[in-house]
């Protein structure tokens, strides 16, 4: 071969040539083109042998080059930047390493290089350790480090070295001046949820595109600030920025959140308009918008023109319809997601999960249990704390706990979820010491944790406890909001302390309309008519006609034999066209669920065999000592009367229909209003009489009758 009076090869097509062969035929002809090029000094040799080899992903190919460049006596600064470039093409990280440290002089772009090759592959504490070297070596960084190192430090969450590294960007003059900095300061005060300081970077920066606005409104959906989101957004379109599709996606989160049907639908026009409203990205941030504004068949009429939604899709109209109430819709949709063979993820199931416990629908819930088993998400702490609700609200609680000791983590969420189990299935006890230990592991308690040991309290009778609890709650860092007041107030109404509960009713700041009615409905229950009285003029001046205020006046009179009055409230509420809703009981049998009202005997096509059911059971509770409690009847009417309305209650019915039908296992029963105590005390002994577990939920709690006693103690 030739070479030219510049030291390059003239004929370097020979070279060249071996390129296009397999990868067998260069390997092994490798080494006599390392010999032909032992003399040659320059990139040329070297250069194209080194593009084969990282093509090639060959390490034993690049060493040997290596060996030859040291031979040739190639300048070590520009064969180190090579060599580490080479290795780092190749995923030989502990090679590029290696040559990296052997330098005594680095070019920037090697630092780069290297740096940004930790940051792609997630080893963000190796980055900033190389970047350390690099100030300590008195190199100073380029926009390109600068805007890689970013990142590592918010993945870190080293907030204190970021603000070192930001100073310094503005010392060099590239927080202003370079966009891809300001971006990617944006984004890393966004990830330390600092907005704030994210939007004075923003401020700050010269030319603002599409992505360094696009960080700050991501940062403040992200944050809950979502105000703040339509605010930037809307200054975006004022700036003449045009939002792309992630744009769209996050500000539609935000007017979601915010139920901001308007800008919303504004929003939708501009996708439209600029053509993003076909990105199943878009699509989806769409969907999940006008679900949460409530907006359910719109968001129907968006999936439907999606033509292959992905799992996050599904998931986002799944957790949608349950957010809505949508329970049944969302599982219909569930099992169509499963039909057209989309793998759910874990927020997938724990929403149709969630659709489950809301109905109470235990037999479903355990088929989706197999499918999150099938999956491999079991000891999945989202999964995991959506089976753990199920469990809990179908009355299950042992199977709660199971689920619960299997999960990988324990976090604040599951265990929340399993105190609240303990808690509406009256285990008081077992939900108290899992609350000490959440706080011996050292997990901050939140709003849901304090709801949750509250009602351990309120429904075992746990009163003492709950007191010290609350006052201990009240010191602490969780701010009290109306919904812990109102337990807390329901727990000494229940246990005859009105006087109390009346002062702390008095001490919140703007107590609403649920605080009042639940010292109403403590009064009720105790038959104080006189504290009632002022209860109701006091509820009646903040919501005139107040349908439920009047049904507990009503009631409470009917119980203190005031018929008189009785008459007065219900003639009112005709006049207000107030109509009280029936109480209605729900059976499933055979995976099938039936639904029965108070007082209405032959609409069920088995109403015969019901009612031949519910007299031998009631028959058999009077044996053995049942008594008709007709201080549940608020009607005046005869004695015989009031006896024939109490065994017409839905509960009974259903237990009636389950007997008939002789389901095997527990009976259970979901009830829209509170169990009356008739009906509380004839189930405890129709417990005994079958010989079978009745489980009962109510508009409150569970009740476990077993044997003729319940798990509430006759407390609720």
């Amino acid at each position: 071969m030739r070479r030219d009076h510049y030291g390059g090869l003239i004929v370097v097509s020979r070279i060249s040539s071996f390129f296009g062969s397999k990868a067998g035929n260069f390997r092994s002809q490798f080494r006599l083109l390392c010999i032909a090029s032992n003399s040659f000094t320059t990139t040329h040799t070297f250069s194209p042998l080194l593009r084969q080899c990282i093509d090639e992903r060959w390490l034993p190919g690049i060493k040997t080059i290596q060996s030859q460049m040291l031979k040739s006596g190639f300048p070590v600064q520009l064969s180190g930047s090579k060599l580490v470039d080479a290795g780092l093409k190749c995923g030989e990280i502990g090679y590029a390493r290696e040559v990296f440290d052997e330098m005594t002089e680095r070019h920037i772009v090697t630092w780069n290089s290297l740096i940004a090759y930790f940051i792609k592959h997630r080893r963000s504490k190796e980055a900033v350790e190389v970047y350390r070297l690099m100030i300590t070596s008195n190199v100073l960084p380029d926009e390109y480090t600068l805007s890689t190192v970013f990142k590592a430090f918010s993945d870190l969450g080293l907030e204190k070295e970021a603000q070192r590294s930001h100073g310094l960007a503005v010392v060099l003059g590239l927080e202003l001046s370079n966009v891809f900095v300001g971006s990617a300061l944006v984004d890393m005060y966004v990830k330390f949820g600092k907005t704030r300081e994210a939007k004075l970077v923003l401020d700050r920066v010269g030319e603002k595109d599409v992505v360094l606005i696009t960080a700050l409104i991501v940062g403040y959906s992200q944050k809950g600030e979502d105000a703040e989101a339509v605010k930037a957004f809307q200054s975006m379109l004022g700036d003449g920025v045009q939002p792309n599709e992630y744009t769209y996606a996050s500000v539609l989160i935000s007017c979601g959140n915010l139920k901001d049907v308007s800008n919303g639908k504004l929003i939708h026009g501009l996708m439209i308009k600029s053509g993003f409203d076909s990105a199943l990205g878009s699509q989806t941030s769409l969907l999940t918008m006008y679900l949460r504004c409530g907006l359910v068949d719109d968001s129907l009429c968006i999936f439907k023109c999606i033509e292959y939604p992905n799992e996050v899709t599904w998931t986002s109209l799944i957790s949608g319809l349950v957010l809505n109430g949508r329970e049944e819709m969302a599982l219909t949709e569930f099992r169509k997601m499963m039909r057209d063979s989309v793998k759910p993820n874990s927020f997938t199931l724990s929403s149709a999960l969630r659709g489950c416990s809301n109905l109470a629908m235990f037999e479903e819930g355990r088929q989706i249990h197999g499918i999150v088993t099938k999956y491999g998400l079991d000891r999945d702490k989202y999964a995991g704390s959506g089976l753990i609700d199920l469990y809990g609200k179908c009355g299950c609680s042992d199977m709660a706990k199971s689920v619960f000791d299997t999960l990988n983590v324990v976090d604040v969420i599951s265990l929340n979820t399993m105190i609240y189990s303990y808690a509406q299935n009256g285990y008081g006890r077992e939900a108290l010491e899992l609350f000490e230990r959440m706080m011996k592991l050292g997990l901050q308690a939140n709003d849901v944790t304090v709801l949750s040991v509250l009602l351990a309290c309120n429904n075992s009778g746990l009163v003492d406890e709950g007191c010290e609890f609350f006052e201990s709650f009240r010191k602490g860092k969780v701010v009290l909001t109306n919904d812990h007041y109102a337990c807390m107030v329901d727990m000494l109404g229940r246990a005859g302390r009105l006087d109390e509960a009346d002062r702390l009713v008095n001490e919140v700041v703007n107590p609403d309309l649920v605080l009042w009615r639940t010292l109403l409905s403590a009064c009720k229950i105790h038959r104080n008519v006189e504290m009632a009285e002022r209860l109701k003029r006091k509820i009646l001046e903040m919501a005139p006609g107040d349908e439920g205020t009047l049904i507990l006046m009503s009631n409470l009179y009917a119980s203190t034999g005031k018929w008189n009055r009785v008459i007065e409230m219900k003639s009112d509420m005709r006049g207000m066209k107030l109509k009280k809703s029936p109480a209605m009981s729900w059976v499933d049998v055979d995976r099938e669920t039936h639904t029965f009202m108070a007082g209405d005997l032959f609409s069920h096509p088995n109403s015969e065999q019901i009612l031949e059911t519910l007299e031998e059971l009631i028959k058999k509770a009077k044996e053995m000592g049942y008594v008709e409690d007709k201080s549940c009847v608020f009607q005046d009417m005869e004695e015989s009367a009031k006896e024939r309305s109490l065994h017409q209650h839905s509960e009974k019915l259903a237990i009636a229909f389950a007997v008939w039908r002789n389901a095997g296992g527990s009976i259970r029963i979901l009830k829209n209003l509170r169990v009356c105590v008739d009906c509380h005390s004839w189930i405890k002994i129709v417990s005994r009489v079958i010989n079978r577990e009745i489980i009962c939920r109510d508009s409150k709690r569970f009740h476990h009758f077993r044997d003729g006693s319940c798990s509430c103690r006759d407390y609720w």
